[in-house]
């Protein structure tokens, strides 16, 4: 045994000693062809430093330029809607004072002076409710609408249910019949199949024949409850003003202070509702119809051509070709209706790819139509064109995403590329602080915080706006935006209701956007070369982003489960 052990060793050491000799070998070889790793490094970096200099750096040059062009359009557009805004504010009159209006009661008195019988002054109108399986504010949604003050027999309810639970669908007719038995006139309506989602249930309803009689039409979504002077704040524009399409009221959001993510939605909503809205009714008498908490005239909607479901923006499609038809709107700030935000950051997603998606979907399919219309002035069809559509639909979402979330960090990895980053910075915050002064005073101190968590939704609404441009395959997807409600009060009903919930394993894997996470290494790995060889600080500000897009991408925004909300004040 002694001697088989001693005659394989050196059996081993020449079977080692022929492999290193025949790696040596091609090693020599490899040197030979390409040359050593000096050599390698000495090739390539000219190469590299060739690709840099002449293809990298002007392509991101041309991007630069193109996005401060950008900007300075943007802020043309913001200084036209601000001066606008101030314009409404400080020298045009309140609606009240610009259009003909008296107050109900007094109108109704005088009506019956003179020897009429007050129903005159009491057009009969129809409030559409669309529901979809909405079980925790159905009821809520339904009671404010029977509660308005108007006479019963010229108001008439209409709760349009397409869910697809038989045990929801159960429970909303049960509460229909319930406001009925008190007087209510208040109708159950079911359709077969979704089509046409929320246009096609708002189409079908108009078509009833009740509906004939009807002069106007308000709209609630589930999670909407008007005041019970709605109406009569509102209709007496429309009875004096016989131009005016719609009115728009503004929402006022009942679970705001749940989270730091609907206190974001509120300073947008805010900002849009106050800024945007405020002046185009007051200026142009044009703006977009928010789809829930307001009024049309219903000869409106039909000479327009009526509810089309052509794409996923079907409140904004039918405002504008009304728009063209030369109706006017009108937005009314102090009319409030309470409504809810979406408290998850799944739902506010999927609300926010819809919202960026339509809109582009709709300029694509009708850009041409507006520029061809001779019902209204070219400055209208400008305005429409350009700034409602082009600016702010498109070119303010995109610029945002790819300035401050691309260029910006990849022009800190090249200092050939020059430009004032902090100037660009500075001057965005100090716009969104003026912003949340004037539309929400009390979130002045998020307005820095607002303007990061912005940036990240408009990755999400940049892939919406290119997937609406293009029709792409998701550019019809329409997904209810969760609703909350009383779930936690109601929760044994809920409960009854609902699926199962998944394994608390899948919960964190869906929560996991990968997306999101690879931006944030990005911004990361641009902040730390900043740390080491820039010169400029702008880590200061790569670093924060990043930590909002990690914070996104492991889905801790919002809430999991919502707190109660108190809808009743």
């Amino acid at each position: 045994m002694e001697n088989g052990n001693q005659s394989s060793i050196p059996c081993s050491l020449i079977f080692c000693e022929g492999k290193m000799a025949e790696i040596s070998a091609k090693a020599v070889v490899l040197e030979w062809v390409v040359g050593s790793t000096a050599d390698i490094r000495a090739r390539i970096s000219p190469v590299v430093a060739l690709i840099r200099a002449n293809v990298v750096v002007p392509c991101l040059r041309v991007a630069l330029y193109t996005c401060l062009v950008l900007s300075f359009l943007l802020f043309l557009e913001w200084v036209h809607v601000m001066f606008l805004a101030a314009v409404a504010k400080l020298f045009r009159k309140k609606p009240a004072e610009r259009y003909k209006w008296e107050p109900m009661a007094n109108a109704a008195a005088g009506d019956l002076e003179n020897g009429g019988n007050g129903k005159d002054c009491f057009p009969i109108v129809l409030v559409q409710i669309p529901i979809f399986n909405e079980i925790e504010v159905y009821k809520m949604s339904i009671g404010a609408a029977c509660r308005l003050s108007w006479p019963s027999d010229r108001l008439v309810v209409q709760v349009l249910d397409d869910s697809t639970d038989l045990t929801i669908k159960d429970m909303i007719e049960k509460e229909c019949m319930r406001w009925s038995s008190e007087g209510i006139n208040i109708r159950y309506q079911v359709r077969e199949g979704r089509v046409g989602y929320k246009a096609g249930a708002l189409k079908e309803g108009l078509k009833r024949d009740y509906v004939k009689e009807c002069e106007f039409v308000a709209i609630f979504d589930a999670d909407f409850q008007p005041e019970p002077d709605f109406l009569r704040r509102s209709i007496p524009f429309f009875t004096y003003n016989p131009e005016i399409g719609l009115i728009q009221a503004r929402w006022r959001f009942v679970n705001a202070n749940e989270c730091f993510l609907t206190r974001m939605q509120e300073m947008s909503l805010d900002y849009q509702f106050v800024i945007e809205q405020e002046g185009g009714s007051s200026i142009h008498a044009f703006f977009s119809f928010n789809g829930s908490g307001g009024i049309w005239r219903i000869a409106a909607i039909e000479e327009a051509g009526g509810w089309k479901d052509r794409t996923t923006v079907e409140d904004m499609d039918l405002a504008v070709r009304a728009g063209l038809k030369g109706w006017k709107f009108l937005f009314l700030g102090d009319l409030d209706v309470k409504s809810e935000l979406p408290s998850t950051f799944k739902a506010y997603r999927s609300q926010q790819h819809r919202w960026a998606c339509g809109p582009a979907n709709l300029f694509r399919k009708m850009a041409t139509e507006i520029a061809k219309n001779k019902e209204v002035s070219i400055w209208k069809k400008l305005y429409m064109i350009y700034n409602f559509f082009f600016i702010r639909k498109l070119v303010g979402t995109m610029f945002t995403f790819f300035f401050y979330c691309v260029v910006l960090p990849l022009v800190s990895l090249m200092p050939e590329v020059d430009v004032t980053k902090w100037g660009a910075i500075l001057a965005t915050f100090v716009i969104a602080t003026i912003n949340t002064l004037v539309a929400t005073p009390r979130s002045t101190h998020l307005a820095v915080p607002w303007v990061l968590f912005e940036n990240i939704m408009s990755f999400h609404r940049t892939k919406g706006i290119f997937i609406g441009l293009f029709e792409a395959k998701r550019a019809n997807e329409w997904v209810v935006t969760e609703k909350r409600g009383d779930a936690l009060k109601n929760k044994p009903n809920v409960e009854s209701c609902a699926p199962k919930k998944p394994p608390r394993f899948k919960l964190f894997r869906d929560r996991i956007l990968l997306q999101e996470l690879g931006i944030a290494t990005f911004l990361y790995a641009c902040g730390l070369y900043g740390v080491f060889y820039g010169d400029d600080k702008y880590y200061i500000y790569l670093f924060p982003q990043a930590i909002f897009f990690t914070v996104a991408g492991f889905g801790y925004y919002g809430t999991m489960i919502a707190a109660p909300i108190s809808y009743v004040s």
